[in-house]
């Protein structure tokens, strides 16, 4: 949640004062607060959310409570000093163990985001500081061998009260609470999030929140969505606070990488140091319990009576509970598009325009601070740009949520962009996207020499083609080449020059090339048969760019070269 409470509490008065200090200069230079920018991603702007914007901003946690504990300001490696019993002493080191099975959670899904972003530059100790923060490391690493938490890690109810209101969007399934979510597991996904950011990283066909490694992963590709490059300070700041939008929490997230970049240590499951400080109570906090996953139910009161005094002459109980009060997301009546234009993009290109939908009451009234849920369904390789199949903005003051700029993947055909509300059950409004293939105007061979070949022989050079567009590279085009008949009939000639497959017999006709990066194709070489003559390679592409070239077949010359001019006689 964004409550600005106190901080852990210092062994000592300077230590406080030097943290203080410390605390202080990250938030002057390095901390900004977050706003929802044009993308439905977080960016630097406003400390602390209003009550509506928490409950919508969309965050990994639903803003939840963490931990507050600040790391010892001495480095984690310093050299050993011997206490008073001779035994050496590292300060710090306690604080910089990370559980076995957590550690490795964080490198391998460091390791997996190097491969599938590289531009993100997703250090592991990010994702060790949000996991101190959050759950103290899974509680000090009480997990299972195959990183699941041996006791459910969940948040407190979100249900207004102190905290952001997100009612139940997973029918319990997560977080055993079908009134409310919660934040659940090592990482503190809400459901909602954990329904699109969720990853198997453990390889066992699972997306399971309680597991560290699908936990750890998921919080991976969480934080490097929207193409944020996180060796950025600005991207590092505005991938933290979408994570959870609260100035204290981005000091404490970026405190601990610090700390965990000067070193760290491997420590056994269960032993981990577990956090005191939280951010919703300012005293010693908790989390190796779950919270009460059903709010507490009252009987009514029998009709014609009053309520029974409660025990000890308190107040008596209210016979019904009383109603969490209205969000902007409960007044959402249907979506509905807001002027998005044809969605067509060529294959591997971003598609020109956004999808743009509103949140409208039954009075046909916008609704603002209302979380929209764009997905890709199908089967597509187009992704939202960062790579997302799913993507949630928050509506602006008119209503309207924009989606982020679709890119198209490499297969054509129709795909369905479905939006929906979180939180309520409203029809989806579908948006239809076409890809079209990647297409070629322009084919000319890249060099001019001329083919020839003799009858049975096989033709010396290759034939190589360049492709463009709009005299640009045309890349990854789909080409044909056929050996026709003639210039005026393009059916594939039975005799001539051929091509061979795969198991050395004569083909005239070859399909499924592509241009190469710089748009350029060799085809295979070419045999030529008994027949002599001239004829034709017509080679075309996707787009309709046509390239015919002649080819010449004939018996060697074999006639004797001339005798040369006898030299003149000596005169006798």
């Amino acid at each position: 949640m964004a409550a600005q409470f106190g901080r852990r509490l210092a062994k000592g008065a300077a230590t406080t004062a030097v943290a203080a200090l410390a605390v202080a200069a990250l938030s002057a230079s390095q901390a900004p607060g977050v706003t929802v920018d044009g993308h439905g991603r977080q960016t630097a702007s406003d400390a602390t959310p209003s009550p509506d914007a928490t409950a919508d901003a969309g965050s990994a946690t639903g803003n939840s409570p963490y931990y507050t504990d600040l790391p010892p300001l001495n480095s984690p490696n310093p050299s050993p000093s011997p206490s008073a019993s001779g035994t050496p002493v590292v300060q710090g080191s306690g604080e910089a163990g990370i559980p076995a099975t957590v550690l490795d959670a964080y490198k391998k899904a460091e390791t997996a985001m190097r491969a599938a972003k590289p531009g993100c530059n997703l250090p592991w100790q990010l994702l060790a500081a949000i996991g101190k923060v959050e759950s103290g490391q899974a509680r000090g690493g009480r997990v299972s061998a195959d990183g699941t938490t041996l006791s459910p890690i969940l948040g407190p109810q979100l249900d207004g009260n102190g905290f952001a209101l997100i009612k139940d969007t997973d029918g319990g399934k997560y977080d055993g609470n079908s009134s409310y979510d919660q934040a659940v597991g090592p990482m503190q996904f809400i459901p909602s999030t954990w329904a699109w950011a969720g990853r198997d990283g453990n390889g066992d066909g699972k997306k399971d929140p309680n597991n560290v490694y699908d936990a750890a992963l998921a919080a991976a590709h969480y934080l490097c969505r929207d193409n944020w490059d996180l060796s950025n300070q600005t991207d590092l700041n505005s991938a933290i606070l979408s994570y959870n939008n609260s100035q204290d929490y981005l000091n404490t997230v970026l405190s601990w990488l610090e700390f965990y970049r000067k070193g760290t240590h491997s420590v056994p499951d269960g032993t981990g140091t577990v956090p005191s400080k939280r951010s919703d109570s300012g005293g010693s906090g908790n989390t190796s319990k779950p919270t009460t996953s059903k709010p507490p139910t009252h009987k009514p009161s029998t009709p014609g009576t009053s309520p029974s005094p409660t025990p000890g002459g308190g107040s008596p109980s209210p016979s019904t509970p009383p109603s969490p009060p209205a969000t902007p997301t409960d007044t959402v009546d249907h979506l509905a598009d807001a002027g998005t234009a044809k969605l067509t993009a060529t294959a591997g290109d971003e598609f020109a325009k956004k999808i743009s939908t509103k949140a409208v009451t039954k009075a046909g009234k916008a609704v603002a601070k209302v979380r929209v849920r764009f997905t890709i369904v199908g089967d597509t390789d187009t992704t939202f740009a960062g790579g997302e199949s799913v993507a949630t903005v928050v509506t602006n003051s008119s209503g309207v949520a924009v989606a982020p700029a679709l890119q198209a993947g490499e297969k054509t055909g129709d795909l369905t962009v479905r939006a929906t509300v979180v939180g309520r059950a409203v029809a989806a409004l579908d948006y239809a996207a076409t890809v079209t293939e990647r297409v070629a105007d322009t084919l000319v061979r890249t060099g001019d020499t001329a083919l020839t070949c003799t009858p049975g022989g096989e033709f010396a050079d290759q034939v190589e083609v360049k492709a463009t567009y709009k005299s640009e590279v045309a890349d990854k085009v789909a080409v044909t080449a056929t050996l026709i008949k003639s210039k005026d009939d393009a059916t594939a000639n039975d005799k001539g020059p051929y091509f061979k497959d795969a198991d050395g017999k004569a083909v005239r006709t070859l399909t499924g090339l592509t241009t190469d990066a710089d748009g350029k194709l060799q085809l295979p070489k070419m045999y030529a048969d008994d027949t002599t003559g001239t004829f034709v390679l017509r080679v075309t592409t996707a787009g309709g760019a046509t390239l015919d070239v002649q080819l010449t077949v004939a018996a060697a010359d074999t006639s004797p070269s001339p005798s040369p001019t006898p030299s003149a006689s000596a005169s006798s």
